[in-house]
């Protein structure tokens, strides 16, 4: 990560959108070019949707918003030699979500008439490389993560390291003027190009690690909309492209502590940064400048590993409830449907797993909800049965809610329309289930190393 010296007296970067595919105003995006970006970055993913999109392969953003928003970033980067930057492709960062968002450049490619070299970087890391670092005690757990064991990484299924800023500078450096990169560092999309040019790694970080949600951090704050940053030596200055939008001290100060359990550490690859030093002073025009912001790496150079195993497939059935004799008894009844259901699950060999989501109870954090007296008038209630094959899940799911629709209850009125289900059908095929299985660090000797390749893509 080591920087040169003497860069010039400002980098600036335009941030598109929080996640590819998320959408902007065109007006804010034309803004943003009005002022001359030396970058045009988006961070394309999140761990946040959940295991699945990294299991399946697949994306969590609608393919035609990605060509949408890839569009305007190609054709703007590409036709005023701007180098375009895109981190986390298709949304969770393996081979087939890099794959799949190669697809739709080269699309744009050819319909723009668009010609430029391409950096491709995979983040994905084979299961034989961390069985070594496992085998050599290397493997660390995250906070509430158990210790990673071989028979977990067998079962493991598209494993990718989360990479800092080397890689994509290593591809920037061989002349790439668009770099797509798998699973990746935020911050590391907005920051690889400055940090090489010589700017402060702290500063270019931490302005990474706001814009890389772009105008989420403005107030109002929308994911859905452009974000500008300036770099200058000694501080970054943050814009709202947007009139609606503004950035203020409060606004950008919040958005620092986002996703973060320790409010002056924020660890990445390689090291952390350091805000114990940092300072938010409120601009006119609504911009704010934020200075003191320190990069300390570490001793190790160190990467998360993110993997997911498939545990079964999954079928629910969503229902809702008025009667105030059943909101009162939802607790013993849903213990009472389930022990019924076990009962006739076992006398036919059929596997399961059955959960009850109840919204107005404690739909949302379960049994860590602290309010346990039911306010409201009515219930929503979410059958969820997961089983080892798709038809099992079925089976299951199926089953719970005709238990459910009939089960007695004392006090109860009517022996039937104390369950109302708004569709029909009344059960829905999820698929597959996955759950994170590895969530890891791992010691990288060459951080620049990752898989790579450069292409021309002619239009």
């Amino acid at each position: 990560m080591a920087a040169k010296t003497s860069p010039k007296k400002e980098f600036r970067v335009l941030s598109a959108t929080a996640i590819l595919g998320y959408g902007f105003p065109e007006s804010s995006f034309r803004e943003g070019m009005k002022r001359r970006p030396d970058l045009i970055g988006v961070d394309a993913g999140s761990s946040d949707p959940g295991p699945y999109y990294l299991g399946a392969g697949k994306s969590f953003t609608d393919r035609s918003a990605v060509k949408r928003d890839l569009r305007f970033m190609l054709t703007a980067g590409v036709r005023r030699g701007v180098p375009v930057v895109i981190g986390t492709a298709g949304g969770s960062g393996a081979r087939p979500h890099v794959d799949w968002c190669e697809a739709i450049i080269r699309e744009i490619a050819a319909e723009e008439k668009l010609t430029f070299k391409m950096g491709i970087i995979y983040a994905d890391i084979p299961k034989a490389r961390v069985r070594r670092h496992l085998r050599k005690g290397e493997i660390v757990p995250l906070t509430c993560v158990p210790p990673l064991t071989e028979a977990v990484l067998d079962e493991s299924v598209n494993i990718v390291a989360q990479m800092g800023v080397e890689p994509i500078q290593k591809a920037l450096a061989a002349g790439c003027q668009v770099v797509l990169a798998g699973r990746c560092y935020d911050p590391a999309v907005f920051a690889a190009l400055p940090i090489s040019l010589g700017y402060d790694p702290g500063l270019a970080i931490h302005m990474g690690k706001i814009l890389e949600c772009a105008a989420i951090a403005a107030t109002p704050g929308s994911g859905a909309d452009c974000a500008f940053g300036r770099l200058r030596p000694d501080s970054f200055v943050l814009e709202a492209l947007n009139p609606a939008r503004r950035f203020t001290k409060l606004s950008t100060a919040a958005h620092t502590l986002y996703e973060k359990s320790d409010p002056y550490h924020l660890p990445g690859p390689g090291g952390e940064l350091d805000l114990t030093g940092c300072s938010f002073t409120e601009l006119p025009g609504g911009k704010v400048e934020v200075r003191g912001s320190r990069h300390v790496e570490t001793e190790r150079y160190w990467v998360k590993l993110e993997g997911v195993r498939r545990v079964g497939f999954r079928t629910i059935a969503v229902a809702g409830t008025r009667d105030p004799i059943m909101i009162r008894e939802i607790g013993p009844i849903l213990a009472g449907v389930e022990a019924q259901v076990r009962d006739l699950l076992k006398a036919e060999a059929v596997e399961g797993r059955i959960t009850f989501h109840v919204y107005g109870k404690d739909g949302v954090m379960g049994a860590l909800e602290p309010e346990h007296r039911i306010r409201g008038h009515e219930l929503g209630i979410v059958i969820e049965a997961v089983g080892p094959t798709q038809a099992a899940a079925d089976s299951v799911c199926s089953l719970t809610r005709s238990t459910l629709l009939h089960f007695g209850y004392p006090g109860r009125i009517s022996t039937a329309g104390n369950l109302a289900l708004p569709f029909s059908p009344s059960d829905a095929r999820m698929g597959e289930v996955f759950e994170f299985s590895i969530y890891h660090l791992m010691p990288l000797a060459r951080p620049a190393d990752f898989p790579a390749r450069v292409v021309t893509v002619r239009g």
